[in-house]
């Protein structure tokens, strides 16, 4: 048996007015997602348990079978894994983001843009090396990553206070979101310091010529201890790869015993190689028994209130990467595929929420499907009556038993 997961990261919305009414799922052209929806078992999932905030760290520890409250200390200790940092007991692992901080006609600072206008992992670099080489501290290292997502971690760190991820307040004021709580003032005085690095940096000197946003600010969240997370592959006796662009989910790979496969080209963002994606998944298939593919472009377009640009990052998944991939696996005797979004990324909102999110599983056994006749859309998920909550729930009844899950 082969098992394919085919997430598109924030792909659920909610129905908005700039399109009719109607959600960027239902604009969208998707005939293989509605493949898998019409012919196999369609329903919602609920990756967001109760008290948890939304993110995709929290709903793919979901979707990957793990419950969130037993396992989750915070994003940046997953993405050190992806990015092979070591972590001792006590040290804390920030994500740490180059933001825009803009100043309105008050004077007063707000979040213009979290991702520094999506610069480049090239132009970051150089910032997060110049960042360690000025500020020059035994207990805080930077980390680069790709694009705007970085690390930073803080050794032996006493304390960790409550922030609050940059995406959550775009275009508001920025002194009601700074750190809160104990080792507040260590955090916030570091952020200062990067900011005096950052006010003529070369690289944003270049950025402000060419009439681009400035990486002016860091903006530190998602903190936390190294998790202790038992491997899904040991679990599962499953050999299996993680495809993804970004390090939170190779960190979460690499922490449940997935092979993290790199894509060239593969971006984070809606240019990023989805044939690349699909052929690694395809090639992979061929020695391993797991492969979980995510695609980030949907949150990102989600985020950016783009509606036009979240229906054509979910056409493309359809069509570069779930459709390549459901015409290979046909040709396999044994196999089960999961096509999902993790969490909403209503355009509207620009940023998380935590309602259940849509899902469809075809098998290739005849037994095991449904055959819900429906479209890939939040509201056919909805009318089928279908929903497994916890989320994590799952993905154990999707490798074991889906027959019985599924009362056939």
């Amino acid at each position: 048996m082969k098992y394919i997961v085919l997430l598109g990261d924030g792909m659920a919305d909610y129905p908005s007015p700039r399109l009719g009414g109607k959600t960027p799922l239902e604009c969208a052209l998707t005939p293989f997602l509605d493949q898998i929806a019409a012919h196999g078992t369609l329903g919602l999932v609920d990756t967001i348990p109760q008290g948890f905030t939304p993110g995709s760290d929290v709903a793919n520890l979901s979707v990957l079978g793990y419950n969130p409250a037993d396992t989750y200390t915070g994003r940046g200790p997953l993405e050190a894994a992806s990015m092979g940092i070591h972590m001792n007991p006590d040290d804390v692992a920030y994500r740490c983001n180059l933001v825009c901080i803009g100043n309105k006609d008050t004077n007063e600072a707000f979040m213009d843009d979290f991702t520094a206008g999506h610069i480049s992992s090239a132009e970051a670099a150089q910032i997060i090396s110049d960042l360690n080489r000025r500020l020059n501290s035994p207990l805080h290292q930077f980390f680069a990553g790709v694009g705007y997502r970085h690390l930073l971690v803080w050794r032996n760190a006493p304390a960790s206070p409550k922030t609050t991820p940059p995406h959550d307040i775009t275009g508001k004021p920025i002194a009601g979101y700074l750190p809160q709580d104990d080792f507040a003032p260590e955090i916030i005085e570091l952020m200062s310091r990067a900011a005096e690095v950052l006010k003529d940096h070369p690289v944003n000197v270049r950025r402000r010529q060419e009439g681009k946003k400035e990486a002016n600010s860091i903006w530190p969240w998602g903190q936390g201890k190294k998790p202790l997370i038992s491997p899904f592959t040991e679990k599962y006796n499953l050999k299996g790869g993680m495809i993804s662009a970004v390090d939170l989910l190779n960190g979460l790979g690499i922490n449940a015993g997935l092979k993290p496969l790199r894509v060239e080209g593969a971006t984070g963002y809606i240019d990023t190689n989805y044939e690349g994606k699909a052929k690694m998944a395809i090639d992979a298939l061929k020695f391993m028994d797991f492969v979980f593919l995510h695609l980030e472009a949907p949150d990102e377009m989600g985020h950016e209130g783009n509606a036009e640009g979240k229906i054509r990052a979910i056409e493309l998944f359809d069509e570069r990467i779930v459709g390549p991939i459901l015409t290979t696996v046909g040709g396999i005797d044994e196999y089960r595929i999961v096509v999902l979004s993790d969490h909403p990324t209503p355009i509207d909102l620009k940023t998380h929420v935590a309602d259940p999110s849509p899902f469809a599983v075809l098998s290739s056994r005849e037994g095991e499907n449904l055959v819900s006749g429906k479209p890939f859309t939040e509201a056919a998920a909805k009318e089928s009556g279908l929903l497994v909550s916890p989320g994590y729930q799952l993905m154990e009844n999707f490798i074991r038993d889906w027959s019985a899950f599924i009362g056939k």
